[in-house]
């Protein structure tokens, strides 16, 4: 199958400038489309020069999913939970990646975690309550 004008724009930027943060658009173009061995070799390439860029990271943990290797997706998405403990997406991939892969216990924990966070987030984005109410 030829390649999406998408990609292939995406993959001229990567090779002229592999330092280019489009490496990650690049990655999450090849999951949508089916090519996941491409988005994690994407991703990881991108990775070894951009290793705290976390929304790639995610990409590599949905397209690890993807593939059926969830415990390299949980490393993924524990790697940025470490380093954004409010990423709500990646939270919820790790549930999901859990669930998947037969870790029901701890998709259990992240989801009592996901709810508190979220929680805390309505909390803080509704402002200071009133005197009285």
């Amino acid at each position: 199958m030829p390649d999406t004008p998408r990609i292939e724009e995406l993959r001229r930027r990567v090779e002229s400038d592999p330092a280019s943060f489009a490496f990650a658009v690049l990655a999450e173009e090849y999951r949508k489309a089916g090519r996941i061995d491409d988005a994690i070799a994407t991703c990881r390439a991108g990775l070894d020069r951009h290793p705290s860029y976390h929304s790639a990271r995610a990409t590599l943990g949905r397209a690890l999913a993807e593939r059926g290797d969830f415990e390299a997706a949980r490393e993924a998405f524990e790697a940025v939970l470490r380093a954004a403990p409010g990423h709500l997406a990646d939270q919820r991939g790790l549930v999901e990646v859990n669930r998947r892969g037969g870790d029901a216990r701890r998709a259990r924990q992240v989801a009592a975690l996901e709810r508190l966070l979220a929680s805390v987030e309505r909390r803080r984005t509704a402002g200071p309550v009133a005197a009285g109410d």
